[in-house]
């Protein structure tokens, strides 16, 4: 395995949204493969067509172009080892069935749908809920091990509607050295003879997950610790199949858990606590719900990125942001912890802000235009830089610019008045007055000359600054928010400067 070039892959069903979780799957193959200098594979595994979701694929292929996470193979790009869409693989897998056939380590089952319901519920107990077609069961069922061989040879010839299924045996151990979790075993017996080959001449995920990683020369396999009880079946369909010395090394990845850590995060956890848990927007073409996901919300792929990284593997040290070089440099599969990580919305947002305010201005400008034409506003962009660079500090997404900012955008619709009234005076009326036509003077209308001419002011009228600082910034916001009152102005310009102090002084007398 050592000298062999490094070759991963992401393998996901086209069948709804994209969960954070296998995000993350991705993450960790693709840091990798780049570590190793490797190969990082798209395949689509389409083999079950009852559960196709039509634009699922494509959503897979943005939410992966989002993310920055492009694979160097895939049904899009192509590649040496295609097809990529598994229902294209169709006529590869049954000569494989055919030969585990052959061999001994499976077998046709001619069973009807209401054959296998009538042994379910024959069997079902209070021990036993939900009965499984095992080495138990299968001596009882219309088999290819349990009927005689002409018949089986007959059905065979009439075309007769039949799986075939894993034989698996009984006193064995499997093992395996998982690169997360060291050694793992089962035994083979406790595990169901699981179909291989479908009625309709599709393989199940069982038998293409292994035939495509061995075709696609896969080194490492990372999924998901959920289909830790599978990797028997796959095991056993290498070594049957004659090629486990070929067998990618295993990594179970841990499962990404609620925030109070009882169970595995789920859409309706997200929908209930409100907080996205896939990775774009997805409308389920059937129903037309729309399920929102973290780009539309305001996440910066950057961000996710990096919230993803560090749910359940850390470099050793207390370091929290890391840039997609520094992840490819530092990650390794060894520091992936065992255990299921707790999501934590506070804390994603928490990774936005940092980058958000570690962001260009410019940058930050262009992915909020599209916020302001939603709201028919046509602005220059270096002026929205401008405002983000202003507003970002008190930002966790870039839809927060408008609702920190808005007021540099329109003028405020009402006034805080309550919070001026019973300081104000006729003197500090009179002060706005001049001040404001003082403004047509400056030389330069930057922050540094407002404060110095509105300080000189205040103090050739004797009133304190404070006190006229904050009716000052409700003429130009409407209320008792916004960045530095001085910053505002020079950032609105002298004439919408003007403008609001002359409207607000008439609000102030109303």
């Amino acid at each position: 395995m050592k000298d062999k070039k490094v070759r991963v892959r992401f393998a996901p069903s086209p069948t709804g949204g994209l969960h954070l979780g296998g995000v993350r799957t991705v993450l960790f193959n693709y840091l990798f493969a780049r570590q190793h200098k490797g190969d990082f594979v798209l395949r689509i595994e389409d083999t079950d067509q009852t559960r196709y979701v039509p634009g699922a694929e494509e959503y897979i292929m943005e939410c992966l172009r989002w993310c920055g996470l492009n694979p160097d193979e895939s049904p899009n790009v192509g590649g040496p080892y295609g097809p990529y869409r598994q229902s294209e693989r169709k006529p590869l897998y049954r000569q494989y069935a055919e030969q585990l056939v052959a061999s001994g380590h499976a077998y046709y089952a001619f069973d009807t749908p209401e054959e296998l319901e009538s042994m379910r519920e024959r069997l079902k107990s209070a021990e036993n809920p939900a009965p499984q077609y095992n080495h138990v069961v299968r001596a009882q069922m219309r088999n290819s091990l349990s009927m005689p061989d002409a018949e089986v040879q007959e059905l065979l010839v009439k075309n007769t509607p039949h799986v075939i299924r894993i034989k698996m045996p009984v006193g064995e151990e499997v093992a395996f050295t998982d690169m997360v979790r060291g050694h793992v075993s089962f035994h083979a017996g406790m595990v169901d003879d699981k179909v291989l080959l479908k009625a309709d001449g599709m393989p199940t995920y069982h038998l293409a997950v292994v035939v495509d990683d061995y075709l696609m020369k896969i080194t490492h396999a990372f999924r998901g610790e959920e289909w830790l009880p599978s990797a028997p079946v796959h095991i056993l369909l290498w070594i049957y199949l004659g090629w486990e010395a070929h067998m990618p090394q295993w990594a179970h990845l841990p499962l990404i858990l609620k925030p109070d850590g009882n169970g595995k995060l789920s859409k309706r956890d997200g929908d209930r606590l409100g907080f996205p848990v896939y990775a774009m927007n997805w409308a389920d073409p059937k129903t037309g719900e729309l399920t929102k996901g973290f780009r539309e919300i305001g996440f910066l792929p950057e961000a996710f990125i990096n919230m993803l990284a560090v749910l359940g593997w850390n470099d050793g040290t207390e370091q929290e942001i890391f840039s997609l070089d520094e992840l490819v440099e530092k990650f390794s599969m060894e520091r992936v912890h065992k255990a299921g990580a707790k999501f934590d919305f506070e804390k994603a947002k928490w990774f936005n802000h940092q980058y958000l305010v570690k962001k260009d201005n410019d940058a930050l400008a262009q992915l909020f235009l599209p916020v302001l034409q939603e709201k028919n506003i046509v602005a220059d962009p270096a002026y929205v830089a401008t405002v983000a660079g202003l507003v970002k500090e008190r930002c966790h997404f870039i839809n927060e610019i408008w609702d920190h900012g808005f007021f540099f955008f329109e003028e405020p619709q009402s006034y805080d008045v309550a919070a001026v009234k019973p300081k104000w005076t006729p003197e500090k009326a009179q002060f706005f007055t001049a001040w404001g036509a003082q403004l047509d003077a400056l030389s330069a209308f930057t922050a540094v000359e407002l404060e110095a001419s509105f300080k000189a002011l205040a103090a050739e009228k004797g009133i304190k600054m404070g006190e006229l600082q904050l009716p000052f910034r409700i003429m130009l916001c409407g209320g008792k928010f916004g960045p530095p009152v001085f910053d505002i102005a020079a950032t609105l310009g002298k004439a919408a400067t003007q403008e609001r102090i002359k409207k607000g002084l008439e609000a102030f007398a109303e």
